[in-house]
């Protein structure tokens, strides 16, 4: 089944209304039959990576005394739904109303450790543990409830919370059944999981309860959170990466801002506690004008920053190499490109939050910190403090997809709290330090040759990758956390983070006989870390502009071209897709359409995108008018979340391709602001239209980054259709 939407700027004010989304009323009432209960079918697969830790049925979820169920997931709820997904698989195997199933969300001591919320992962990893979690637990209930209703198994009936015998009609509710237990029983395989032809929630397009609360102003976000008595505090940053303090004068500054409590100097970190939040902004100004600081930062010139990455890169790894590669290079048919990508921000819409309270022997913080577990264990080993000493509550912030300063500002609050105990120590960040202290998404070069034979086939690739790591998030190392790198006992963090980030997707999905993927890494001049599909945005962007050049080359459509390199049916059919959903499209002067293609990670979802763009050959500005995409991500568990986020992942990679780039001096972050660095507004964002196909016999795959990756090069390849002109460096400048 394929289920097509389409989403306009300028339709949504005439389609907003309410969505309504119908099921048949499976209650059993007093006169009525009783409901009709799908048959269940053996899983026999092996179980998620999350369960590796947490085994039991009541690791992931609780009955409650008043029938309902609660859901206990480690991951966060970034905006992409997971909460809703996770109640849908939940209330699916338990045959329950989706209102009788709630979700608690990360939180250490209490829902299972699942490590990052990042990766595409959530949906395979946590909703799937959730779906054999629920479903052992369903099977469980049932004998039990037999051996208290004394009856067999097929005479029972489990719905809604609980579980009548159709001979007798007596009946058991869920807490009744365990008589103030929980299911503490090891799922294994094989378990028995609803027959997928006869679902009620799970492909269904459920709307997610919060976004009523977002647009009424009502969903708190951690920057909201308030607490009788808190106080609130800013951080000094340095002047710039390697500054040291060298002195700070507070000695004025009670009398030149009122409400001061404490200023806090630990090292190079200087932190100020107020009793009103204004009043924290009011006397980190203060102290700036206070305080002196060395600044031994020296970046490289901003013009030559690709010749600087080239001259620190380690000697190449090679990653792959199959075939005869140099052999295949010899061919009289050869292109030979190299692309570039600038070091890009998060550019979170709202600066990073914090907030903590040390009641004397636990300390409590609440963070929008995408790996809760993780950086409990980096604040643990920055504060000497013992691990379980630490509970973190994850509350909701500005989505941004990767590591962000969310964890920053969460080490901030704890440091400061720890230095005023039994006060909720609330640190807010200012615009200036959000965009100069993120943890940026890698500058990157792709290198890339391929050759032909006389046929039109690919017979060689090779892909050079120069990278940064792609992920320093916070885990038992103290110097993932920027505040470890700056107080008395200073930590540097112990290794280079993930390095393999910057080579994902390099390989091309395509089937060619001779390839070889070289990564050159480096520890460049910014700081760096996760940014949504890491590395795959960059060497798709790469491989998807030359896939176009061989096609031209050849004389090929440049979907037909794809095609006949790819032998994975799933891959030809998203791009089939796309073509069926372009193929009416027409364009006008200075107008191209482009096309491009991914399997994320080469292992999960796949995504085809096209886009149609309009490029002013005298200034330069290059606009999206609107952007195509068709996705499979294998079973679609929730068709309006999957489909929300191929959209945004879209419209973010287009602000990426046409204009976002980090600005640089030689000793600091110039691009401060929306001024300095500009992302798409609202009048920039194009017209989106996702195709889904759902195929609910194959494992379910996130979305959250599959449509990253082919969106920039498929803007790149319109820019050419439209101007001539061939894109090899971001962002896009056309002159």
């Amino acid at each position: 089944m394929i289920e097509t939407t389409s989403a306009s700027r300028r339709k949504f004010l005439q389609q907003i209304g309410y969505i309504s989304v119908g099921f048949p009323l499976l209650t059993s009432c007093i006169g009525e039959p009783d409901p009709v209960i799908a048959a269940r079918v053996d899983y026999e697969g092996g179980l998620p990576g999350s369960m590796r830790g947490a085994k039991t049925v009541n690791a992931w979820l609780q009955v409650l005394e008043d029938g309902r169920i609660r859901v206990l997931s480690g991951k966060v709820e970034l905006g992409q739904g997971i909460r809703t997904a996770i109640r849908q698989v939940a209330a699916e195997e338990l045959d329950m109303e989706l209102d009788m199933v709630e979700v608690h969300l990360a939180e250490t001591g209490l829902t299972p450790d699942e490590g990052y919320t990042a990766g595409s992962g959530s949906v395979p990893n946590s909703a799937m543990s959730v779906r054999y979690a629920a479903a052992t637990a369903r099977q469980r209930l049932l004998e039990l409830a037999g051996e208290k209703l004394k009856t067999s198994f097929d005479d029972l009936i489990l719905f809604n919370g609980s579980i009548k015998a159709k001979k007798s009609g007596d009946s058991l509710t869920f807490a009744e059944v365990l008589d103030g237990a929980q299911i503490d029983m090891e799922v294994t395989t094989p378990v028995k999981i609803k027959n997928k032809t006869d679902h009620r929630y799970v492909g269904k397009a459920i709307p997610r309860t919060d976004i009523e609360k977002m647009v009424r102003g009502e969903e708190v976000y951690v920057q909201d959170l308030r607490f009788p008595g808190m106080v609130h505090a800013r951080v000094l940053r340095p002047a710039g990466y390697k500054s040291a303090l060298v002195k700070v004068d507070d000695r004025g500054l009670a009398a030149a801002v009122p409400g001061v409590i404490k200023t806090v100097v630990n090292g190079s970190f200087v932190g100020v506690i107020t009793e009103r939040e204004y009043q924290a902004v009011k006397a980190e100004r203060y102290l700036r004008e206070h305080t002196e600081w060395n600044n031994t930062t020296s970046f490289p010139a901003q013009k030559d920053l690709y010749n600087y990455i080239r001259s620190i890169a380690e000697a190449p790894k090679n990653i792959r190499n199959d075939g005869d590669i140099d052999s295949a290079l010899k061919s009289a048919q050869t292109i030979k490109a190299t692309y570039r990508k600038p070091y890009i921000k998060h550019g979170s819409m709202g600066p990073a939050c914090g907030v903590a309270m040390y009641d004397g022997q636990i300390l409590h913080i609440w963070s929008h910190s995408q790996g809760i577990y993780p950086m409990r264990n980096g604040i643990a080993a920055m504060l000497g403090l013992e691990v379980d000493k630490i509970h973190i509550v994850a509350i909701p912030g500005a989505g941004c997809y990767g590591h962000s300063t969310a964890d920053d500002a969460a080490a901030d609050a704890a440091l400061l709290a720890m230095e005023l105990p039994g006060k909720h120590v609330r640190v807010q960040w200012s615009r200036t330090d959000e965009h100069s202290w993120d943890p940026f998404g890698s500058a990157m070069i792709m290198e890339v040759e391929a050759s032909l034979n006389a046929e039109g086939k690919i017979t060689g690739w090779k892909s050079d990758v120069w990278t940064d790591s792609h992920s320093c998030r916070p885990n038992g190392d103290a110097g993932t956390l920027l505040d470890a790198r700056y107080i008395t006992n200073p930590v540097q963090m112990k290794s280079r983070g993930y390095l393999g980030g910057g080579h994902r997707n390099a390989d091309p999905y395509y089937a060619i006989p001779n390839m070889q993927v070289n990564a050159h890494f480096f520890d460049g001049p910014l700081r760096v870390s996760s940014l949504r599909s890491l590395g795959a945005y960059t060497n798709i962007f790469a491989i998807e502009c030359l896939m176009d050049e061989l096609a031209e080359k050849v004389g090929k459509d440049p979907l037909d071209f794809r095609t006949a390199h790819l032998e994975d049916e799933r891959a030809i059919a998203v791009i089939q897709k796309l073509k069926e959903m372009t193929a009416q499209v027409t364009v006008e002067d200075r107008q191209g359409i482009g096309y491009a293609f991914s399997r994320y990670k080469n292992t999960a979802a796949y995504a085809a995108v096209a886009a149609k763009v309009k490029v002013d050959t005298t200034t330069g500005k290059v606009q999206v008018k609107k952007m195509w995409a068709a996705v499979d991500v294998g079973e679609v568990i929730n068709l309006d979340g999957i489909t929300n986020q191929i959209e945004g992942g879209m419209i973010q990679a287009a602000s990426w391709t046409i204009m976002e780039e980090v600005i640089f001096s030689d000793k600091e972050i110039t691009s401060t602001d929306w001024n300095t660095y500009p992302i798409f507004k609202f009048p920039d964002i194009p017209e989106v239209e996702v195709a889904i196909i759902d195929r609910p016999d194959e494992p379910a795959e996130g979305g959250g980054e599959v449509s990253m990756p082919p969106s920039g090069a498929a803007i790149a390849n319109a820019v050419y259709q439209a101007s001539g002109k061939r894109v090899y460096d971001l962002p896009i400048a056309i002159k």
